[in-house]
């Protein structure tokens, strides 16, 4: 079933992350994201166990309705159990050194000033 948030997110987002919720301020559109659990092809052969979330990450998007679009991003965090390092989906939504998304950082390089 379509939420509508398709239609404002970065494409592929939902593929990986849940709104849990939105609100407006004067300012800003706050949208707020969870990573969703790993599924059964991505822990086939690992040996991983959750260890909640990381805090979360502010990724400014393309202004909406005159405000600025802001994605509240918690990403999951995991551990291999079989080496004891950290294990992280890989995600190239935001521009490397930016907090923006690759859509926006790369609408804003080809704009004058």
């Amino acid at each position: 079933m379509e939420t509508g948030y398709e239609l404002l997110l970065p494409d592929g987002i939902l593929t990986y992350f849940d709104v849990t919720h939105a609100e407006r301020t004067s300012t800003a559109i706050l949208i707020y994201l969870d990573e969703k659990d790993l599924s059964e092809e991505e822990r086939k052969g690992k040996h991983l166990q959750s260890k909640g979330f990381y805090p979360p990450a502010s990724i400014h998007d393309f202004p909406l309705r005159g405000k600025s679009l802001i994605l509240h991003v918690r990403r999951r965090r995991w551990q291999d159990m079989d080496t004891g390092n950290p294990y992280m989906r890989d995600w190239e939504v935001v521009a490397k050194g930016t907090r923006l998304t690759e859509e926006f950082a790369s609408f804003l390089k080809g704009t004058p000033g």
